[in-house]
C-alpha cells in the first residue's frame, strides 16, 4: 500500500486527540473510515503506531518517532505548496532588473519602491549598466526578440555652463550649440540613445564635435560646468544638476528621450509581468 498524505493527516489527528471519535469529528468524517484507514498505514508501515483499548489510545515508541515524521513531512508539504503557489502568482523568486542609470532620475526609483513593497518575498537584483549592455543581457539566450513598453518620454535639454551666453534663457534653439565642443556620453553605450541628440544637431546643419566621453550624466555635468563643453541630455538630468551648470529647454525639437521596459517575446513567468505591471502602469 502507497501511504499517502490523507494517511500522515489522519495519524497525526489521532496521535494528537488520543481519541477516534474526537479526531474523526476534528477530521468531518465518519469514525470507521478513520479506523481503517489507520490499521491500513500500520500494515505500509509494518508495525503498530497505536496501541488500543476500550478506554484509551496510546502512542507506541514507533508511533512516537512516526509523528514527529508525519508532522515534518505535512509542513514541508504545506511549504513546497506554499513557495510553488508564490512562484506561480510571481510573488516570489529571483527578478534580475538590468537599468540605465538615467532611470534613476525618473521614476525608476518610485517603481522598485512600490515592487518590493507589493512583493516582500522576491530576491530583486538590481544591474545597473548602459543601454546596449541591458539589451546584450536579455538577448543572452535564443529568443526572438525583446517586447518594448513605453514608460516615460521626455524632452532633451541642452546642457550649458552657467556662464554661458544662452545659460539664462528660458528657451534656446540647437543652432545655438553649432561650433561648440560637446561633452557626450560614448557611442558603446548605446547606438541609438547616442545618435538621437545628435539627430536634432543635423537637423540644425551641424554634427557636433564630442571633444570628451563620459559614461554617466553626473560626470558630463561635471565636466560641462568646469567649461569643457556643451551637451544635450534628457531633462531629467536636472535632477542632478548643480550651480555651475544650466539645463535649458530646446525649441523646435521633436525627438525625445524614451524609457520603457523590456523584457524577452515569449516571457510567460509571472514574476517578470508582475513587475512589469507596476512599471508601466503610470
Amino acid at each position: 500500500m502507497d501511504v499517502e498524505l490523507r494517511h500522515l493527516r489522519y495519524f497525526v489527528a489521532v496521535a494528537e486527540e488520543l481519541h477516534f471519535g474526537r479526531a474523526a469529528a476534528r477530521l468531518h468524517m465518519a469514525q470507521p473510515p478513520l479506523s481503517q484507514a489507520i490499521r491500513r498505514l500500520e500494515a505500509a508501515v509494518g508495525c503498530s503506531l497505536l496501541t488500543r483499548t476500550s478506554r484509551s489510545v496510546r502512542l507506541t515508541p514507533a508511533g512516537a518517532a512516526f509523528l514527529e515524521r508525519a508532522r515534518r513531512t505535512l509542513r514541508t508539504v504545506e511549504e513546497d505548496i506554499h513557495e510553488a503557489r508564490s512562484i506561480g502568482l510571481g510573488q516570489a523568486g529571483r527578478l534580475n532588473v538590468g537599468f540605465v542609470g538615467s532611470g534613476m532620475l525618473t521614476t525608476l526609483p518610485g517603481i522598485l519602491s512600490r515592487y518590493v513593497a507589493a512583493f516582500p518575498a522576491v530576491q530583486l537584483q538590481l544591474h545597473e549598466s548602459f543601454t546596449a549592455r541591458v539589451i546584450a543581457g536579455l538577448l543572452g539566450g535564443e529568443v526572438d526578440g525583446l517586447v518594448a513598453t513605453p514608460m516615460l518620454s521626455e524632452p532633451y535639454v541642452a546642457v550649458l555652463p552657467s556662464d554661458h551666453p544662452h545659460a539664462g534663457d528660458s528657451s534656446m534653439s540647437v543652432a545655438g550649440l553649432a561650433d561648440t565642443p560637446f561633452v557626450y556620453p560614448p557611442r558603446q553605450a548605446g547606438a541609438r540613445a547616442f545618435e538621437k541628440p545628435l539627430a536634432l544637431c543635423e537637423e540644425h546643419g551641424f554634427r557636433p564635435r564630442v571633444a570628451h566621453e563620459a559614461s554617466h550624466w553626473l560626470t558630463i555635468l561635471r565636466l560641462v560646468g568646469a567649461g569643457l563643453g556643451v551637451s544635450i541630455a534628457p531633462a531629467c538630468v536636472r535632477n542632478i544638476a548643480t550651480a555651475d551648470v544650466s539645463c535649458v529647454a530646446l525649441r523646435e525639437a521633436p525627438v525625445v528621450s524614451e524609457l520603457e521596459f523590456m523584457h524577452r517575446v515569449g516571457e510567460h513567468r509571472p514574476i517578470v509581468h508582475a513587475f512589469g505591471q507596476i512599471a508601466t502602469q503610470g
